[in-house]
């Protein structure tokens, strides 16, 4: 478990579990100025991110993501090839910037995945792709590894737009689960990825696009 609070003065603070680096402050804290651990008991600042003003944030089983307020994404935590999509291995350990992205207004982290929304609604994923949880559908590259070799790693390794019918006007909210994503689109909310057998899905199964469970009367 962990936590954030971003007060309105340019500083944003965590707290909690830090494995993986997703706390964002780079290094280890003492403990009784013996023992070293990576969970922090009380809120501390993230040094790399002060002065900088943040609107939302959302964390994942070892990543976080935050979003300052002039619309720049800052990604830290785990960068492992197979699950987040990194080339190399290594985690982040303080916030980077993600230089792929337009102006940003929202982000939600799945287990391995993360969301962003635009400023103009657009919907971008990446990460791995794990019972279709992007919404992006399957490469083909991934299509072949299953039919020859019988795994289904399939990673998204830069920021994708997800299109289809299904996001047809402008994206305003998104969350993620585990494996599988949810978003609110026209008044809709649609759903894809991992259906499991708790009622993750209003359908059994899994989907790689969008599967529209009710409609919003706002």
């Amino acid at each position: 478990m962990l936590s954030f609070s971003w007060p309105d003065k340019g500083e944003t603070l965590s707290w909690g579990g830090g494995q993986s680096g997703r706390l964002g402050h780079g290094h280890q804290s003492g403990i009784f100025g013996l023992l070293k651990s990576d969970s922090e008991y009380t809120p501390r600042l993230i040094k790399e991110l002060e002065g900088l003003k943040v609107k939302n944030v959302a964390a994942g089983m070892l990543h976080s993501v935050c979003i300052s307020e002039n619309g720049s994404v800052h990604f830290f935590g785990e960068k492992a090839k197979k699950k987040l999509g990194y080339s190399e291995a290594s985690n982040n350990l303080v916030p980077s910037m993600v230089d792929e992205l337009p102006y940003s207004e929202k982000a939600a982290c799945g287990g391995y995945h993360t969301c962003v929304i635009t400023g103009g609604g657009v919907l971008y994923v990446w990460g791995t792709n794990e019972n279709g949880c992007l919404g992006i559908g399957y490469s083909l590259l991934h299509c072949l590894i299953v039919e020859f070799v019988g795994c289904s790693t399939d990673v998204a390794h830069s920021p994708e737009r997800v299109e289809g019918p299904f996001l047809s006007h402008p994206v305003y909210e998104v969350s993620c689960g585990w494996k599988h994503t949810a978003a609110i689109s026209g008044g809709n909310v649609y759903t894809w990825g991992w259906g499991g057998s708790h009622g993750t899905f209003s359908v059994d199964g899994q989907s790689s696009g969008g599967q529209l469970v009710c409609s919003l009367r706002l």
